[in-house]
């Protein structure tokens, strides 16, 4: 079994769909990679040499910012968001749709689930 950067990854994919199962890897950025060490994107990730393997691990490695690296990243650009109180920081301290997005009828996703006001037909009597 072949393990890159912390992941184990698949035996029975191709090289490909494999390497996609590492968090920052794509389809196309997975292609970039197999074609930089030379390995055809067909070949089962089960079938890939010791030598191929160590390919990849050197090209991800000094080429891409993958897996907790990256997540940490990306939490820190959010974090830098709401510190600078920016409309997205704004958004994403209240927990509403970032990207402009309509809420009146949906957003339920990123709202979470409906607050109904207590006893609210009682109160309007």
């Amino acid at each position: 079994m072949a393990r890159i950067v912390g992941v184990d990854l698949p035996k029975n994919k191709r090289g490909v769909i494999g390497l996609t199962y590492i968090y920052g890897i794509g389809h196309s950025t997975a292609k970039q990679i197999l074609k930089k060490a030379e390995i055809d994107e067909n070949i089962k990730v089960k079938d890939w040499t010791d030598d191929q393997i160590a390919s990849l691990r050197t090209i991800i490695n000094e080429q891409y910012t993958l897996e907790g690296e990256l997540r940490s990243m990306v939490q820190m650009n959010i974090k830098r968001l709401m510190d600078i109180a920016s409309y997205r920081g704004i958004r994403h301290r209240s927990g509403l749709p970032v990207r402009g997005q309509n809420t009146q009828n949906n957003a339920r996703t990123r709202k979470g689930k409906k607050k109904t006001v207590a006893n609210k037909k009682k109160a309007t009597k």
